[in-house]
């Protein structure tokens, strides 16, 4: 009987820490990896409150999408299809990424660019720029 009583107060004590411990320092994080190549979807802003989005325009028709690839290492490829002299012609460039709570910096050509994480999910990245551009990439 004693040790049921111990093991019962153990037990309430353990759920009480853990309803009374909070993840302030996390609120609105997604803690999803954003690792992986995601294809670039929609792009738009913030119009009188509303979220307004669009196909990306220059996703050349008939080619891949252009895309960013962010690997484990922190490396990032950035991919554009280009058909100006040849059809589909990618064009890459290199450079490195960071991710701070809710923050995606890339440096890409020296380059530095900080973005908010919207919303991530297995399939979806949504960032917005400094700006309020949204850009939607949608996962390989």
């Amino acid at each position: 009987m004693k040790n049921r009583s111990l093991l019962f107060a153990f037990a309430v004590t353990i759920g009480l820490f853990a309803t009374s411990c909070s993840d302030d320092d996390n609120e609105g994080e997604t803690l999803l990896p954003v690792v992986g190549k995601w294809n670039v979807s929609k792009v738009g802003s913030i119009i009188s409150g509303q979220e307004v989005l669009f196909d990306y325009p220059h996703n050349e028709e008939g080619c891949d999408k252009d895309y960013l690839d962010l690997k484990i290492d922190n490396d990032v490829n950035q991919g554009e299809y280009d058909s100006t002299t040849t059809p589909c012609d990618l064009i890459t460039e290199t450079g490195t990424y960071s991710r701070s709570h809710n923050n995606l910096t890339t440096i890409i050509d020296g380059v530095s660019k900080t973005q908010d994480i919207m919303n991530l999910t297995l399939s979806e990245l949504k960032v917005k720029d400094a700006a309020g551009i949204i850009t939607v990439y949608e996962k390989d």
